[in-house]
């Protein structure tokens, strides 16, 4: 399982990388990673015109679509699309942060969980 990783370097600029999801623990109901941190649970709901200009993360926090995607542009160049059912670490929390922009001309529900 693939996690898509937006950070920044020292010099302000973010990036993406890739976390696997390390499995520790194997049972019937399937494989489980470690238990993470995390401090609560936001709902969002954002419209389908929706294009946010640079901007940094308010806070190290998982955003994990459930009905569209999202096409999120690294201050670095590199475009990704996170599409439906996938998530997205941000840690991109200071310099110039990225860009935000919906992808599928539809209404996104998302869940963010932050982990600061």
């Amino acid at each position: 399982m693939r996690i898509h990783n937006l950070y920044e370097d020292e010099d302000g600029q973010s990036h993406f990388r890739d976390i696997e999801v390390e499995w520790v623990e194997e049972g019937r109901g399937g494989k489980l990673s470690e238990r993470l941190p995390a401090t609560g649970i936001i709902f969002r709901q954002v419209p389908p015109t929706y294009e946010l200009d640079w901007h940094s993360a308010p806070r190290r926090q998982y955003i994990i679509n459930l009905d569209a995607g999202v096409q999120i542009t690294a201050s670095d160049g590199e475009a990704r699309i996170i599409g439906a059912g996938e998530v997205i670490l941000v840690e991109d929390i200071n310099g110039k942060g990225h860009l935000s922009k919906a992808v599928d001309e539809q209404i996104r529900h998302c869940i963010f969980v932050p982990v600061e």
